[in-house]
């Protein structure tokens, strides 16, 4: 049986079409108080794969997530406040994101994408995050902990 370009065309869509498929979407909530603690995403650390989506929710008013270091080549972004934002993590590394009005609270979490290929410049942010907070110094540092070098 001879392949046509028809065959060809139709293996390379099929392919495309599951690895669409394969890529996971995640639920991070923006709360008030949490397992962790006041000011917490849940959960603060996550494991994501290439491709997955992020979708950050309101579980409680006056939160937003926003990235402070992301992978080289990767996009960050800027939720606005009392609002979801949804990302799609396409590159590996880890991303370190905070709610901004609560910066100061060390309201921030970790998701590790593959490889941690920016290990060492986003364990920087977390110390400069972690230093700048008055409260829960020390639970990023945790979360960050959890990343696989």
């Amino acid at each position: 049986m001879g392949f046509t370009f028809k065959h060809i065309l139709a293996a390379v869509a099929l392919t495309l079409a599951s690895g669409a498929a394969l890529a996971a979407e995640h639920v991070i909530e923006m709360k008030n108080s949490g397992a962790d603690g006041a000011m917490v995403f849940e959960p603060g650390f996550l494991k994501a794969e290439p491709g997955d989506t992020v979708k950050f929710v309101l579980a409680d008013q006056a939160h937003n997530s926003a990235s402070v270091a992301v992978p080289e080549g990767a996009e960050g972004w800027q939720g606005a406040i009392n609002e979801e934002i949804t990302v799609t993590l396409n590159e590996e590394g880890v991303y370190v994101f905070n709610c901004t009005p609560h910066a100061v609270l060390n309201m921030a979490g970790v998701i590790q994408v593959g490889e941690a290929v920016n290990y060492d410049s986003a364990k920087a942010a977390v110390e400069k995050l972690s230093a700048a907070a008055v409260t829960n110094k020390e639970r990023l540092a945790g979360y960050f902990e959890q990343v696989q070098q």
